[in-house]
């Protein structure tokens, strides 16, 4: 499997006093398919490490790639672009447009595509499909539960079919039995071979998915990802 997002040596700091280093020396990649979890208390650099995965930010030093291409040497516009085609965010807050349909939601994640209208609201509506919501296209997300809600915002994550989904505190704000349900649904999208990290405090949540990398004070002090294969004979 490829690699779709490296890290290498990055190290991220603040301008303060005295200044304020937020990432240390963090290395580690994520392969085509993996559904990895990166757990830490709050403070522990989850949070940077996001906004570096995710091209909203740059590192200091080190370098960060997504699918092979460097970010501090693309253009802002080329940035926007990488955003818009590679990476699906979805957010604690679901970031939903009440006045607006789910499916027309979901339709959105696809406005810097140049895809016409018909194509966005075709794949939309496939993408609610994907998380079981296709009964659901005409309703406004005023009229949703929660988890309901959270599955717009994954769908529009996927409707661009990115690289890579970058979830922030998925669960964070449901309650215990409907945050269950949505990661038994990363689970299945991982299964499908969507590539998925989830960044979350909850260590109950991340010692649920096949890999965990685990941060304090801005640096990786676990991985099981890098545990040894056997070797094959």
């Amino acid at each position: 499997m490829s690699v779709v997002l490296e890290l290498d040596d990055v190290t991220k700091r603040y301008d303060a006093e005295p200044p304020v280093t937020a990432l240390a020396g963090v290395s580690f990649s994520v392969r085509e398919g993996e559904l990895v979890a990166i757990v830490g208390p709050s403070g522990s650099g989850k949070s940077t490490l996001l906004h570096l995965m995710g091209t909203l930010d740059l590192p200091s030093s080190g370098t960060v790639r997504i699918t092979g291409l460097d970010v501090a040497s693309l253009s802002d516009r080329e940035l926007s672009g990488l955003r818009a085609s590679r990476i699906g965010f979805v957010f604690q807050q679901f970031f939903l447009a009440e006045h607006a349909t789910v499916l027309e939601n979901v339709a959105d994640g696809l406005l810097y595509s140049g895809a016409e209208a018909s194509v966005r609201r075709a794949r939309a509506a496939e993408a609610l499909g994907r998380v079981g919501l296709a009964q659901r296209a005409g309703f406004r997300p005023t009229q949703l539960s929660g988890g309901e809600r959270q599955r717009v915002a994954i769908a529009r994550a996927l409707v661009g079919e990115p690289a890579i989904v970058l979830a922030d505190e998925p669960t964070g704000n449901l309650d215990s039995a409907t945050g269950i349900a949505i990661v038994a649904l990363l689970e299945a999208l991982h299964e499908a071979g969507v590539t998925i990290v989830v960044i979350t405090h909850d260590r109950d949540l991340a010692a649920r998915l096949p890999r965990r990398v685990e941060m304090l004070d801005g640096r990786i002090v676990a991985d099981t990802g890098l545990a040894p294969h056997p070797e094959v004979v």
